[in-house]
């Protein structure tokens, strides 16, 4: 079983959430931060005040090109999985638990846009869309509370299924 999980952070465009997801990551174990697209990297103020520091022990690199390295990742074995609600996406939390997790392969975590959400083109690498489910009126979370929902869920289906 391997419980790895990467995350390809892609033009997320906030400053506090490129930290939030920094801080958050660490807090997970997370192995490794892509960070892809038009985002801020770090170092800057607003993301070290945000991270607290993470952002100096979080290994990360940058890609421009986001689908040069979902290809290369998967080459590698990593499953894709997106955090976008689409007509396809699952429901994260109902599955919780099985191969949607990766099973015995490394996992990479794809986020999009505050806005625009995860492109065509990403989506249609990813081996897995899943979802949070929304019960109120508006249509998602902040990018960086829904990687907290995502990673947690994400985390414990693969720790707890060995």
């Amino acid at each position: 079983m391997n419980n790895e999980i990467i995350v390809i952070i892609n033009n997320v465009r906030s400053r506090e959430n490129v930290g939030s997801i920094f801080r958050t990551a660490d807090a997970a174990g997370i192995s490794k931060l892509y960070l892809c697209g038009i985002l801020p990297p770090p170092p800057h103020e607003k993301i070290s005040k945000t991270t607290i520091g993470a952002e100096t022990i979080m290994p990360w690199e940058y890609h421009k090109q986001t689908w040069r390295l979902i290809e290369d990742l998967k080459k590698r074995g990593y499953m894709m999985v997106a955090l976008e609600k689409t007509k396809s996406s699952e429901d994260i939390f109902s599955a919780r638990g099985g191969p949607a997790f990766g099973g015995s392969k490394p996992l990479a975590l794809i986020l999009g846009n505050e806005v625009s959400g995860i492109s065509p083109e990403i989506l249609k690498r990813a081996d897995k869309k899943l979802a949070i489910p929304m019960y109120g009126q508006k249509e998602s979370l902040n990018v960086a509370v829904a990687f907290g929902v995502a990673v947690y869920t994400l985390r414990h289906s693969k720790d707890c299924s060995r």
